[in-house]
């Protein structure tokens, strides 16, 4: 079998996944279903063969150019590009040049929408599904029937030049990505300055149709409230069929569904949740119902996967569950869940859901991206293409009042400065990573550990307990003199098992 064939195997099997038959030129049948994908098609003198070209409803829409695993992509879209313009004048067909075309070896895949404003080839993890392409095209077809002035079209009606339907369109654009360029002016009430410059770059930033946007911005300055914002002015004005609201932890979610509930409408009386359904996903099966859906990568993914999910592991952070794979398993084509299902993905917390496995349900959806972070590492950068539309770090949120400053108040021990060692003969605790379970052993030599693996590969607990005990002994006296009452407190934590620890100490009193 030669690469070539081996690709069209594949390519095969991701239509038929994505709700296509697959037929030859010789036994076509466009009646068969309401998306056709027919092998190795004939187009008029000097246009050669297009590899797939795909029906809608009995309407050419689109074609597909394969090509064997390894091939550069970039260049191949001219040639799909040309094969869109060779259908014969005599085959029925949606628009003309067809404005759907695919580059795929099997393993990558690039698509084009010649009906949005500027098209431009993008990476997809797999094929549309064809009820999501007659969707776009009666919408389209609709609209440039009502800019000329003529009848919705039956089965076989007029068929419209992209290029002058283009021009003649008289109503609002008609696809999510056009309408994005076409958004009223943006309110300032209720909104601080760093939240509105961030929802209107954001939207200067799809507008410009910049597939990953990152957005920066201190603890405390109102991410989410900047988020939910954003997202309800991408229902209401760019008709976003369905967002996806990602989180790493269940309780984030329910903070975040809080947001949307409580969110009060600056153009109508009604909160969010009364305007728009919001769903909080807790089972395998999506709400289609819902145009939000919050969620945690980790349910995600394992619906992606079609796996269950005990509801437990959605209470931990993800980083608690990356190392459980050192070959993490591939994200799958799922049915259910199309690539289209939703137009726009924020994820909350985007420099921990960026790694290993959960990156894979990220660039799972043909959907514009958007990472909320205070604390962006350079793989988040890269990840977000450099594009980064909002900065609002932590010392411009206390210059405006939005945030309060902080003084420095540091306890020492002396293993948090030099380390220690444990003795030859004593006993000790193993604690598995992963499972948290603990066994007791005896050392056979000294255990030596330096001041940095302290937390991470060293728990000294009596450490923990002293500056607990430090703190709770200074706050009123030197931390916070004159005071009465122990302001709010925040403890961050190396990790979720130390942050387990101090919790547990905390809780316990034992530092009493």
């Amino acid at each position: 079998m030669t690469p070539e064939q081996k690709a069209r195997i594949e390519i095969d099997r991701m239509l038929l996944e994505s709700g296509w038959l697959v037929q030859d030129v010789k036994s076509v049948n466009l009646h068969a279903g309401r998306g056709v994908a027919i092998r190795e098609f004939p187009l008029d003198k000097g246009f050669g063969f297009a590899d797939y070209l795909l029906y809608i409803d009995g309407r050419a829409a689109g074609v597909i150019e394969a090509k064997k695993a390894g091939v550069t992509l970039s260049g191949v879209e001219i040639q799909s590009d040309r094969y869109t313009q060779g259908l014969s004048r005599f085959l029925p067909a949606w628009f003309r040049p067809l404005p759907f075309r695919y580059q795929s070896t099997g393993v990558e895949t690039c698509f084009t929408s010649g009906l949005d404003p500027d098209p431009r080839s993008r990476n997809v993890f797999s094929f549309h599904r064809p009820e999501t392409f007659a969707e776009w095209l009666e919408e389209c077809r609709g609209e440039a029937c009502l800019a000329q002035d003529l009848p919705l079209a039956a089965e076989d009606g007029p068929e419209y030049s992209i290029d002058s339907v283009r021009a003649g369109f008289k109503p609002a654009p008609t696809t999510y990505r056009s309408r994005l360029r076409s958004m009223p002016p943006l309110h300032e009430e209720g909104l601080w300055p760093a939240q509105f410059t961030a929802i209107g770059n954001l939207e200067k930033s799809l507008a410009a149709d910049r597939p990953r946007s990152l957005v920066q911005m201190a603890t405390g300055s109102g991410k989410t409230f900047t988020a939910v914002s954003f997202i309800y002015r991408q229902l209401k004005f760019a008709g976003a069929r369905r967002v996806l609201f990602l989180v790493d932890r269940a309780n984030l979610g329910r903070q975040t569904l809080k947001e949307f509930q409580q969110y009060q409408s600056p153009y109508t009386p009604y909160k969010f949740s009364e305007e728009y359904i919001v769903n909080h996903l807790q089972s395998s099966r999506l709400d289609t119902t819902a145009r939000v859906c919050i969620c945690t990568i980790q349910r995600l993914y394992s619906i992606l996967r079609g796996e269950d999910l005990a509801p437990e592991l959605e209470e931990e952070s993800l980083f608690d569950h990356v190392s459980l794979f050192r070959e993490p398993p591939p994200v799958v084509y799922n049915p259910d869940i199309p690539l289209e299902t939703f137009d726009l993905i924020v994820t909350d917390e985007c420099h921990r859901s960026i790694y290993n496995l959960w990156r894979q349900v990220l660039e799972y959806f043909d959907g514009f991206l958007v990472g909320l972070t205070a604390t962006p590492s350079k793989q988040t950068f890269g990840f977000f293409n450099q594009n980064l539309v909002m900065e609002y770090p932590h010392e411009q949120a206390v210059a405006d009042g939005v945030n309060v400053n902080y003084d420095v108040y540091r306890i020492r021990t002396k293993i948090t400065q030099g380390g220690s060692v444990v003795e030859a003969g004593h006993y000790v605790d193993h604690r598995e990573r992963e499972t948290r379970a603990v066994r007791w052993e005896q050392l056979d030599e000294d255990l030596t550990y330096e001041a940095g693996q302290l937390d991470r590969d060293v728990v000294a607990v009596d450490q923990i307990r002293t500056v607990v005990r430090t703190f709770r002994d200074k706050v009123l006296t030197e931390i916070f003199p004159g005071r009465s009452w122990v302001p709010k407190t925040l403890i961050f934590a190396k990790d979720d098992s130390h942050a387990e620890d101090i919790v547990r100490i905390c809780f316990a009193r034992f530092w009493k």
